[in-house]
């Protein structure tokens, strides 16, 4: 370790000896900047690890003789010897370095006792970190008190273009050519911000997407510039080292993806070249890809990547200005004029770059100048376009009015002609109308004489269903009739046997022969045939009156109102008075459910009812009439609502048909079968209580219809049917 120490202390000696045979910068005016280029001497650390003594003890330096050293984009680390020698008044130097945008800078310098000062700054260490708030790098220089020069050395690393513009001078100096630089800036970020208000502005009057469009892009090329002449870092984030370091790929990435979409929205380029909008869509792609490898930590690539793509977009930036100006569009001129003006900025900024032409105050604030000239151009382009919709609005409005005054001579030209058509036609609508008002009367005398014939069918089928119900008992008690009456006669004869007894005749000869013409009568056979025959007629008679009661419960012409009833009362009714129309091969299945009481109208119910049976029956007459057919009827309720499900097993109802089954006057019996009114009235009870009735039907299987009422009607407590209908 001694020994290590001995070879440093030597390698510092000999570099002390070799700085006197360097030309050391010479500083005499305290009112002037010197340049410090040319008096460097430089070494290329490729591995970008080695520390001070190493550096040192290589003693690798060679002289450099470009003004402004421009190392390009590297991933070595640099290192930089200078002396000076000062022969002003001035007691202390600042060391300025005008490139704001380096990751990692070192300086070194010994103080007045030898020891060895590092001082470290860049991107990677909190903008608070600096001695002296300047968004460039200075550094205060120790000067010795011997009248030899003073070596100092600068270490430095980047991912960004590393050009090192290095100047020496006194405070005054230096602060003076600084504020020099923050002026120009300034004007530059005035009028940046002037560009994107007035902007704004113009957007909330016109609401034209365009402005949003352009003041996005003016933001982040504004931001570009702030961010590579370090002012990013030094107002807006001074502390967050990560964006520091990533803001000179993120700020630029962002930059062109607007600058592509104000392009896209500028130029219509969607709507006027939709190949060349691809193209533009390709480069926002491409500005994306720099992104993410910026993202994931290849910040050498994405700067490369990045530049790339920005060469080539200006170059085709330009082609899509020439190509949307040669279609005869201002706006392709404007753009193509701001973007030249630009581009030559972007030209004047590499030759200085590349040492072709000097480094200076123009040229270093080349690109804000040619960025300003751009943003304001297309600002005025921006103009030109309203103004441009504003003359072809004015000469549309002149073309509509004109149009207007001719359509005015030929409507005057047409009135007489018109007149005399609209009279003509006016006698024809007359005669017409008067014809349709007649076919109208018509049709609603036939649709009331249809209405009566479905009335009067469903008559019909209760009348059938009365004879035939009424019928069998009748008929039961007419036949008792006749031997009751000869019983009868039997039992008056043997009274009147008694009545002709006499007390002066031989009393007990006549009761003997009133016993035996008992026993030839069979007196006690009569009296159990007489209370036999009465029990068959009481039978009869009971029979008659369960089948009146249950045609009352059917028809229940008598309940106009509101009811709450038992729906399967309402269906067994129903069923007595179709007894008779079913046939023998059908079998009516009950499936009761419910347990709920349910408000309705009962006889119009009951009416929807007897059609929907009627139906089915038809349905399977029309079926295979050799096979058993049944009709399941099926009832459920849940808190609100009542489901009554009718399933035959007949052909069954296309979709085609299925579709118009409700609809007025529609039927597929044949002609003088049906009025095709019998499911529309079911349909229009069903929606008087507030129903609804689903159909699902199967072909050659059979058809269920389901009638889904509610328990309880939101109606007025008495509201009547008549009152229903007519709401």
């Amino acid at each position: 370790m001694k020994y290590l120490k001995f070879i440093v202390f030597i390698c510092c000696v000999l570099q002390g000896f070799s700085s006197l045979a360097e030309t050391p910068i010479i500083l005499t005016d305290h009112t002037k900047v010197y340049n410090v280029g040319k008096n460097l001497s430089v070494y290329e650390d490729q591995s970008g690890n080695e520390s001070f003594q190493q550096v040192l003890a290589k003693n690798a330096f060679e002289a450099n003789n470009d003004p402004n050293p421009n190392f390009g984009i590297t991933q070595s680390a640099y290192w930089l010897k200078f002396s000076i020698e000062n022969k002003t008044d001035a007691e202390r130097l600042l060391l300025l370095i005008e490139n704001p945008i380096i990751d990692e800078i070192d300086f070194y310098q010994y103080d007045a006792n030898g020891q060895l000062i590092a001082q470290k700054l860049g991107e990677h260490f909190p903008f608070d970190k600096r001695k002296i708030d300047q968004s460039n790098y200075i550094f205060q220089l120790n000067l010795s008190n011997s009248a030899t020069p003073s070596t100092y050395y600068l270490r430095v690393k980047s991912n960004d273009q590393l050009q090192l513009p290095i100047f020496i001078g006194t405070e005054e100096a230096i602060y003076k050519h600084s504020s020099q630089r923050d002026l120009l800036f300034g004007i530059y970020a005035g009028i940046i911000l002037i560009m994107m208000i007035y902007n704004l502005f113009v957007y909330i009057s016109v609401k034209d997407n365009s402005y949003i469009y352009y003041v996005l892009f003016i933001l982040f090329v504004g931001l570009s510039q702030a961010t590579l002449e370090g002012f990013g870092f030094q107002f807006l984030w001074p502390n967050f080292r990560w964006l520091a370091v990533n803001s000179t790929i993120i700020v630029p990435v962002f930059s062109g993806i607007t600058t592509g979409l104000f392009m896209k929205k500028f130029l219509q380029t969607k709507l006027v070249a939709p190949h060349l909008d691809k193209g533009i869509s390709l480069f926002i792609a491409s500005y994306f890809i720099a992104l993410a490898a910026c993202l994931i930590g290849k910040n050498h690539l994405a700067l490369q990547l990045l530049h790339v793509i920005g060469a080539i977009g200006s170059l085709y930036a330009l082609s899509v200005g020439y190509s949307i100006h040669k279609m005869g569009i201002r706006s392709g001129r404007f753009f193509l004029i701001a973007n030249v003006i630009f581009l030559l900025a972007v030209v004047v900024f590499v030759l200085r770059n590349v040492n072709v032409i000097p480094y200076n105050t123009f040229t270093s604030f080349v690109l804000e100048l040619g960025s300003a000239f751009q943003v304001s151009l297309l600002s005025f382009a921006l103009a030109d376009k309203i103004n441009t919709l504003k003359r072809e609005k004015e000469l549309s409005q002149e073309m509509a009015l004109s149009a207007a005054k001719e359509n005015e001579r030929l409507v005057k030209e047409q009135n007489v002609l018109l007149e005399t058509k609209v009279t003509e036609r006016t006698l024809e609508l007359q005669n017409t109308n008067s014809e349709l008002n007649n076919t109208l009367s018509q049709l609603k005398d036939t649709q009331s004489q249809l209405v009566e014939a479905e009335k009067m069918a469903s008559l019909g089928t209760l009348t059938a269903g009365i004879a035939h119900e009424i019928n069998n008992p009748i008929n039961f008690v007419s036949s008792n009739v006749r031997p009751l009456q000869l019983d009868i006669d039997d039992l008056f004869a043997v009274i009147s046997k008694y009545e002709e007894l006499d007390s002066t005749q031989n009393v007990e000869e006549k009761l003997q022969e009133i016993e035996r013409f008992k026993k030839q009568i069979d007196l006690t056979y009569v009296g159990e045939e007489i209370k036999m025959l009465l029990r068959g007629i009481e039978d009869g008679a009971s029979r008659t009156a369960e089948i009146v009661k249950g045609l009352r419960n059917f028809s229940r012409l008598d309940e106009s109102d509101l009811k709450i009833t038992d729906i399967h009362e309402c269906i067994d009714s129903t069923l007595v008075v179709l007894k008779h129309s079913i046939p023998a091969n059908i079998t009516i299945e009950k499936d009761y459910q419910a347990d709920k009481l349910i408000e309705c109208y009962p006889g119009k119910l009951n009416q929807a009812l007897l059609n929907l049976l009627n139906n089915a029956i038809h349905a399977i007459a029309k079926n295979d009439q050799h096979l058993s057919h049944t009709i399941k009827i099926k009832t459920l309720n849940d808190e609100e609502v009542m489901k009554i499900s009718i399933t035959d097993t007949g052909v069954g109802i296309p979709e085609e048909v299925k579709e118009r089954i409700f609809d007025p006057f529609f039927t597929t019996k044949d002609v003088g079968e049906g009025t095709g009114l019998g499911l529309s009235i079911v349909y229009n009870i069903i929606e008087k209580h507030q129903g609804k009735i689903e159909v699902s039907s199967i072909l050659k299987e059979g058809t269920t219809f389901t009638l889904l009422l509610p328990i309880k009607l939101k109606t007025k407590p008495n509201q009547s049917v008549n009152e229903i209908i007519n709401t």
